[in-house]
């Protein structure tokens, strides 16, 4: 590469300070997953709580491969299938399921992203794209599917309470990226296939299933010097800065409140009534 090639583009580049291999664990009903954010490693990436890649809070579900069937106790249901996006606000509660739809292989990834104490108790909702819907931009061997955020000067329509940006790109032999962060905001990446060098080009190659904390600065590099496509997502969010108590899919600020949330579904109040009597039903 030229010298021009190596220079990052950025007054601060973000740098790698942590890596953590997300080691496969089972979870639910025989489901095996690999978790990064939320083992005992890395606990918490404010304002991301959990990610898992799988074979008061926002889940944001992006299927790599497959499909699922989600139903909750509100009525909404439907299937999400490769390469779309469900962006779920939780609010102040809400029961759900979530299943394979069909037979074969079904992967993708699940990031939990907290919400301020005065948006916890908002009503739920869902946010659902098509992979036909998703933003996207290209150029110089660089792709960029824009889930939340804004890349190569395209945006995603997608609201986010909490401010995020969700990235997934891929790099042609040879490519490199430049990606812009907001300073104050936290941010890591997670491999999925390949393998890459981030933050500075005289880094060691990582490889797929790790996810990696970045440090401050104004952008991020990456640079595939390698024979084949490297692809992965690049999150960041604006920090909340506020205590986390988590219990379960429980996510308040402080045990209180968390002992009022289990109160509260396990009496069927305060944004539960609908649980009593729901059962989820079986996908045909």
């Amino acid at each position: 590469m030229s010298a021009s090639d190596q220079a990052s583009g950025f007054t601060r580049p973000r740098l790698v300070t942590k890596k953590v291999l997300a080691k496969p664990q089972r979870e639910g009903d025989g489901a095996v997953v690999r978790r990064s954010i939320g083992r005992s490693e890395l606990k918490y990436v404010d304002p991301f709580l959990m990610l898992d890649e799988f074979a008061g809070f926002e889940t944001v579900t992006y299927m790599m491969q497959g499909a699922f069937t989600h139903q909750d106790f509100t009525g909404h249901k439907g299937t999400i299938g490769t390469g779309d996006v469900q962006w779920m606000t939780a609010g102040r509660g809400i029961i759900h399921s979530e299943m394979p739809a069909g037979e074969g292989t079904q992967t993708g990834l699940q990031l939990w992203i907290n919400l301020s104490a005065e948006d916890k108790m908002v009503e739920p909702r869902y946010q659902e794209l098509l992979s036909k819907d998703i933003a996207k931009a290209e150029g110089d061997g660089v792709e960029v599917r824009i889930i939340a955020g804004e890349s190569m000067g395209v945006k995603s329509p997608v609201y986010t309470r909490t401010p995020t940006m969700y990235l997934d790109f891929t790099l042609q032999p040879r490519a490199r990226m430049h990606q812009s962060i907001p300073e104050s905001w936290n941010s890591f990446v997670y491999v999925l296939e390949g393998e890459g060098v981030f933050g500075s080009l005289n880094s060691s190659s990582v490889t797929a299933h790790h996810a990696l904390v970045l440090g401050p600065g104004d952008g991020l590099s990456a640079w595939n010097k390698s024979s084949k496509p490297l692809r992965f997502v690049l999150v960041g969010g604006l920090p909340l800065n506020e205590p986390v108590v988590q219990y379960g899919p429980f996510v308040m600020n402080t045990q209180a409140e968390i002992n009022k949330t289990i109160e509260d579904y396990q009496y069927c109040r305060n944004g539960f009534e609908m649980a009593k009597y729901w059962r989820s039903q079986s996908v045909d």
